[in-house]
């Protein structure tokens, strides 16, 4: 666990990360007293979700934190940290969660260098994206690695190289660092990942939920379903999209009770675990990787997977197993954990 005082934190860092205690000490700079970061909402408008069966809206909300000195320094560029929201959230309510704003406060009083901290909401009207492509609910992918990175770039100071950029993610936002992380090493440079679902295969539903899931014919009747039907419905829209099925474009994973068997094909291919051979290459070019989950979170067999399955493969990376189940300690986590990892692994000049 990361000391607060900032010194002894780079030092734990670096010794962790493999990176220079001198270059990191050198990097660091304490924010003036009493500063505080600086929000602002703006809506983004991305080309890769457009045309989208589901009628997912093209313009998506993102809030955007600016460290203290933003304003007071024009020539200054910045390192940009990319945050996913979990399953049934939204940008504004991750915020909450992470208590961003008052969570970055604290980790410049306590000499986080300057970066920018960037929150998109990808809510649909199952509940989440997936962070994934279907003709049904859009290029996600292309959204968060391309469109959103366009607009930070072009509208912000920031440092435009891969070094400089980190991506992270809670739950299904863990799920997305993992997916986004092994397909796009040309973006970013480093990943965190918290508490990661659905890295594994995933099975058919319960027969009672896979009932109640294919007795809903209209959008009206999602309202009767449970969390766990809301989210079948949200896996099947992103992985199995079916352009010719309205009203909802996605093959179910049961037809009249019984299991099809190439739906949860379809589904296996979007499943990290067994999508990660095929990218443990790219996965080697990340200056550092870090994956934490709770001794509590059903989700920690998993993450432990996938943690050794890349250190086996020569995919260095931090695993920390931490008190708690799948929601505890998420804004601890954001200012002492997250903030210092990102600050030690990205590059922040040119």
């Amino acid at each position: 666990m990361f000391m607060k005082a900032i010194a002894t934190l780079t030092l734990t860092m670096c010794l962790l990360t493999g990176l220079s205690t001198s270059a990191a000490l050198a990097e660091t700079a304490q924010a003036p007293a009493g500063a505080h970061v600086s929000v602002e909402q703006v809506v983004v408008h991305s080309p890769a979700l457009e045309g989208n069966l589901e009628g997912e809206t093209p313009d998506r909300q993102v809030i955007v934190y600016l460290p203290p000195d933003y304003r007071q320094n024009p020539d200054k560029r910045y390192p940009v940290i990319y945050i996913l929201h979990g399953y049934n959230m939204t940008a504004p309510g991750f915020a909450g969660l992470l208590q961003a704003q008052s969570g970055l406060d604290g980790a410049y009083a306590q000499g986080l260098p300057g970066v920018i901290v960037v929150l998109p909401d990808t809510q649909t009207l199952h509940g989440g994206s997936m962070y994934s492509n279907s003709v049904t609910i859009g290029d996600w992918e292309g959204f968060i690695t391309h469109d959103l990175v366009a607009y930070i770039d072009s509208h912000y100071r920031t440092l435009t190289n891969r070094d400089s950029r980190g991506l992270a993610g809670h739950s299904m936002g863990g799920y997305g660092s993992t997916r986004l992380g092994m397909k796009y090493p040309d973006v970013y440079g480093a990943l965190y990942i918290m508490s990661p679902c659905c890295l594994s295969v995933r099975g058919a539903p319960p027969p009672q939920t896979a009932a109640a899931v294919e007795a809903v014919q209209s959008r009206d009747g999602l309202a009767a379903l449970d969390f766990l039907g809301h989210a079948t419905f949200a896996v099947a829209a992103a992985w199995s999209p079916d352009p010719l099925k309205s009203p909802f474009y996605a093959d179910l994973p049961t037809q009249k009770g019984q299991v099809d068997r190439t739906v949860l094909d379809r589904w296996a291919a979007n499943a990290p675990l067994a999508m990660l051979d095929q990218y443990m290459f790219n996965l080697k070019r990340y200056k550092a990787i870090a994956i934490d989950v709770g001794d509590r979170d059903d989700f920690r067999f998993d993450a432990q997977i996938l943690h050794q399955r890349m250190q086996d493969s020569g995919v260095a990376n931090r695993f920390d197993i931490y008190p708690g189940d799948h929601a505890s300690g998420v804004a601890d986590r954001f200012q002492h954990n997250l903030l210092p990892f990102f600050a030690q692994a990205l590059t922040f000049t040119k």
